[in-house]
This record gives C-alpha cells, sequence and structure tokens, in this order.
C-alpha cells in the first residue's frame, strides 16, 4: 500500500485558480470548485488551497468560498493565506478543511503556532516555509508570498516551528517553484533531517519521477505540485489530471 500522500496545490486569487513561475507572473487557469470535482474522480489523496493575494490584503481566506468548496471537496484538505487569529482558524476548519496553512504570522509570532496547536491539536496546523537559495549555497525563509526576506534559516525555523506545536512543514523552493524541473533536494535533506514531524515538499515537481526522488533522497513524507497537475505538454496548455494509484505505485515503489 502506497503510504505517501501526493497532494495538488491550488493557488487562489480572486476566487480563480492560478499559477505562476517562482512565485510571479500568475495566470489564470480555470475555475477551483471544478478542479476540485476533477480531483474527486481521480480518488486523489488531499488538496491545498493556498489564497496568495490574503496577506497582501490584511485579510484571512474567503470563509464562504471555503464552505463552498467544503461542500464538494470529498478529500481532506488545507487552507492557507493570510490567517493571524484563532477565529479564522475556527472558521475554516468549521467550513470543512482539516488543516490550515499557517505562513508569514507563524514567522512573525511563532508563539500563535503554540496558541493554534494547543486549541485545535498539532494535526491541525501545518507551517509553512518560501525558501530561496543565495549564491553561497545559503539558504533563507522569505515570508509575504516570499517578497520579504526574513533573515531566517529554514532549518533553524523548522525547528521553532516543531517546538511550538506544529504538525507538518510545507517547504516550497520559490527557485524551482512552477520550472517543473524537479524539487531542490539539498534543502529538503536539511529540513527533513532537522525535524521529526512530517514534511511536504513543494516546488518543481515535474515528473512522477520527481516524486520518488523526493521520497528516496529527500526523506519527504508527502509532495506537492501545482503546475504538473494543471499543465500538460511543453506549451503548459490547461488540463487538469492526475495519475492512477497503479501509475504513482510503479513510480515511486515504496
Amino acid at each position: 500500500m502506497l503510504e505517501v500522500r501526493i497532494i495538488p496545490s491550488l493557488l487562489l486569487k480572486d476566487k480563480g485558480l492560478v499559477k505562476g513561475i517562482q512565485f510571479q507572473d500568475h495566470r489564470y487557469i480555470g475555475d477551483p470548485i471544478n478542479a476540485v470535482r476533477i480531483f474527486n474522480t481521480k480518488e486523489v489523496d488531499e488538496l491545498i488551497f493556498l489564497d496568495i493575494t490574503a496577506t497582501r490584503e490584511n485579510r484571512s481566506p474567503d470563509i464562504e468560498y471555503i464552505t463552498q468548496i467544503g461542500d464538494e471537496c470529498f478529500m481532506p484538505f488545507t487552507v492557507g493565506g493570510g490567517i493571524r487569529d484563532i477565529e479564522s482558524v475556527k472558521e475554516i476548519l468549521n467550513a470543512g478543511a482539516e488543516k490550515v496553512s499557517i505562513n508569514t504570522y507563524a514567522i512573525e509570532n511563532p508563539l500563535f503556532i503554540k496558541e493554534a496547536s494547543d486549541v485545535f491539536g498539532s494535526q491541525s496546523i501545518v507551517c509553512s516555509m518560501d525558501v530561496k537559495k543565495h549564491n553561497d549555497g545559503s539558504y533563507e525563509v522569505y515570508s509575504r508570498e516570499g517578497m520579504k526576506p526574513t533573515g531566517l534559516n529554514p532549518v533553524e525555523l523548522g525547528g521553532k516551528f516543531e517546538e511550538m506545536g506544529a504538525g507538518e512543514l510545507l517547504v516550497t523552493s520559490i527557485d524551482n517553484e512552477g520550472l517543473m524541473q524537479g524539487y531542490d533536494l539539498d534543502l529538503l535533506r536539511q529540513v527533513t533531517d532537522s525535524v521529526r514531524i512530517p514534511v511536504i515538499a513543494s516546488g518543481g515537481a515535474g515528473s512522477l519521477e520527481d516524486f520518488s526522488i523526493a521520497v528516496k533522497e529527500g526523506n519527504v513524507s508527502a509532495v506537492s505540485a501545482g503546475s504538473f497537475f494543471v499543465f500538460h505538454g511543453r506549451r503548459r496548455a490547461v488540463l487538469i489530471s492526475f495519475p492512477s494509484r497503479q501509475e504513482i505505485e510503479r513510480a515511486i515503489n515504496i
């Protein structure tokens, strides 16, 4: 039985589904509800929805829209974007989400992670880190949609999030995101070697082999991708899809 989770990550903007490259140049690719219905038929493990403008607009995700997604979604899903208070976490979970993903505010106020995990349980709290690699090979976490350098190392921050009660880490390579050329394995290994909680790889998947490599060499517990599930061919035509369970098992072979 395949134990590794394969998770489509869907970016929301103005109630539309968008995708970009390296956190920039996002293009509209369709209706999120329609994507959910397609993924329902494919028996996807779970989904991640990230509202990419919520932090910039100083708001939490649209609860009414999250409820609509929850009414359609047959699988567990995570919601992130602009979450800064316990009430927002409560509303998102009550709307049908299984987990919340917290990024910028977790960096600005790590004690919020402890508060949220104490109230809702660690299994409901995902801490997200968007990471850039510098020319000297060092890594730095960026906040606010990957725009603001924090001066923080992902290994140290991941450990801090674990200490505060996060149940899972979502680690995204800003440099690799959207390129479909593979995950940053060095980044993943550094983080997975330093924490005991599950780590989700994000940013760069372009093939089933990339999933396998991330699991075997990056030691992650789950893999997430966006472009791989919504684009087809060299021209990146929009085609929402998901490989069969047999295809995944043959590729990952775990």
